[in-house]
């Protein structure tokens, strides 16, 4: 019956389209306990890894998918004729601003920002990256913004705890700015370039991680 149980767990990940939770398991196998679901998730994750195959076993958004390894997302993309999701460096910023500060009311976000943030949590809402988790007991009942499963879906998250920490982020990025610091000195050009409006610094939208799903 454990192999059983471990390839009928299989069955259904390969047919959902959205990660399960060993609680979601657990309704098509009622006889069986969260604790052991998981025990056959987590082996079936090792197997896939021992296997190398082109897919893999992932948990993200509190539940685990089968997903295609990144190095091999461009040719499914391509098959499906799809491109990976853009979203402007103004939507990235608001994102970021409702998952290291959730639960927020638009107006935080807007004087973190310091402009308006209607239309893009509009967009946000519309591409299910944010829901409305609730209003505000303050005059005119304020709507509260968090971010969704979907959210740590395409981030490739766990949960919440799996954000970096800020401390990380300034660490990254001052790192960062000291080696576009020395490339710039070495490759004066590419600089030249880029402040002509011929170079990637003219562009101001950004891609969504892309996770090719089984």
């Amino acid at each position: 019956m454990a192999k059983s149980l471990k390839l009928i767990i299989e069955a259904l990940l390969f047919a959902s389209d959205r990660p399960l939770s060993a609680r979601d398991i657990q309704v098509c196998l009622p006889d069986e306990t969260p604790a052991g679901i998981n025990e056959k998730l987590k082996e079936l994750q090792t197997e896939y890894d021992s296997l190398d195959r082109s897919f893999v076993l992932k948990e993200v958004a509190q539940g685990f998918q089968l997903r295609t390894r990144p190095e091999y997302a461009l040719y499914v993309l391509k098959m499906l004729k799809s491109s990976p999701t853009r979203l402007s460096r103004a939507a990235l910023e608001t994102l970021a601003i409702v998952a290291y500060k959730q639960p927020i009311l638009r107006q935080e976000i807007e004087r973190l920002r310091g402009v308006d943030a209607g239309g893009i949590l509009r967009t946000l809402l519309e591409r299910d990256l944010i829901r409305i988790m609730g209003r505000k007991n303050l005059p005119g009942r304020p709507l509260i913004y968090g971010t969704t499963k979907k959210f740590l879906s395409v981030f490739d998250l766990k949960d919440l705890t799996s954000l970096p920490k800020l401390k990380e982020i300034k660490e990254f990025g001052s790192d960062e700015a000291q080696t576009e610091s020395i490339s710039e000195e070495e490759q004066p050009g590419a600089v030249a370039a880029e402040e002509d409006g011929a170079g990637p610094g003219n562009d101001d939208r950004e891609s969504i991680p892309e996770s090719t799903e089984d």
